[in-house]
């Protein structure tokens, strides 16, 4: 048993010496120290020993098992520190050159005419109210003065979610959810996401952004809506812009109007970009209805005022001169990295 012991000692030296990887060194493990091992096998036969020459065989046992395990760990250590040296002479920093940039993001154009178009309005007053994309049929239509049989209600034009409720259709529904909560003076502007049944062309989208305008008060008047808008285009496109407002008609505003603004391509001469007129439409607008005003408990004989609807993407192609609505929402980096 001695000159096995003495044997498998032998044998493990002479394989660690050929050993030079970490799958290596646990194989020689295995078949000396494991379970199953050559080692553990004489251990195993000790007790047919007699009493006298047992501790002699187990303390050589003892030392021999100890000191390969010695030699394994240290052999481990050095193919670890091999393999490290390796992976440093392969992974070369070189300090001196250029480090990658980080690219910066960008505000969306019509992130960017948001902001410019809040920060005008916030100029004159206006504060900024927010409401819910989901909206029922009540705040969308109904308190607007918009019947029940009215055409903007039909399912061709409307994305409806149940019987009375809608992705909204306008951002107006704000008008009637700050009137109901706040008495007059009212001076809000209401932006957001608006859907509506469109076919998706250049200047056409299912989805698109609004910018509602409310003013309620005493003795509010046509002229008030017109000196309004008039400074927001100037402030917006520069003070050479002119403007002009035709009659129209909308269910919850009287007298109602569309305004244009002079063609930012030609200056008013016409066109391709205007179609040869030399305006372009940018709002509609009017005085709100007294039933409007009544359906949210705010006295018609006491108090006035106007609102308008303002089309963002409709702003941001007149800004920035683009033809194509279906740009905005492409996230082609080509278009978005030039704002």
């Amino acid at each position: 048993m001695r000159e096995k012991l003495e044997q498998i000692k032998v044998s493990v030296e002479e394989a660690l010496k050929n050993a030079d990887a970490m799958e290596a060194l646990e194989n020689i493990r295995i078949k000396f120290m494991g379970k199953k091992g050559e080692l553990t096998a004489v251990l195993k036969g000790m007790g047919k020993l007699t009493p006298e020459e047992r501790p002699k065989i187990g303390a050589l046992a003892n030392e021999i098992r100890q000191r390969l395990e010695k030699e394994i760990e240290e052999k481990k250590a050095a193919i670890a520190a091999a393999i490290e040296a390796k992976k440093l002479e392969e992974e070369v920093i070189d300090v001196t050159m250029p480090g990658k940039r980080n690219n910066e993001g960008k505000l969306h154009p019509l992130t960017q005419v948001m902001n410019e178009l809040k920060e005008i309005f916030m100029g004159m007053g206006f504060s900024v109210a927010d409401g819910p994309e989901v909206e029922y049929d009540y705040y969308n239509f109904e308190a607007l003065n918009i019947p029940k049989n009215h055409p903007a209600r039909d399912t061709q034009d409307t994305f409806y979610i149940a019987d009375n409720i809608v992705l909204r259709t306008q951002t107006s529904g704000m008008q009637v959810r700050v009137m109901e909560k706040t008495k007059p003076p009212i001076r809000i502007i209401a932006p957001g996401k608006v859907y509506r049944s469109d076919t998706q062309d250049a200047t056409h989208s299912p989805v698109f952004h609004q910018i509602e305008g409310l003013v309620v008060d005493k003795n509010i008047t046509m002229a008030d809506l017109k000196g309004t808008l008039e400074m927001f285009v100037k402030k917006l496109y520069g003070e050479q812009t002119r403007v002009r407002f035709r009659p129209h008609h909308f269910p919850f505003t009287e007298p109602s109007a569309e305004m244009d603004y002079s063609c930012f391509n030609c200056g008013g001469k016409g066109c391709s970009v205007c179609k040869g007129e030399g305006w372009i439409e940018i709002l509609g607008c009017g005085m709100v209805h007294p039933k409007v005003l009544a359906n949210c408990g705010i006295d018609p004989e006491e108090y006035t005022g106007f609102a308008f609807g303002i089309g963002l993407e409709r702003i941001a192609m007149g800004k920035y001169s683009i033809n194509d609505l279906r740009l905005f929402f492409e996230n082609d980096l080509r278009f978005l990295e030039q704002f």
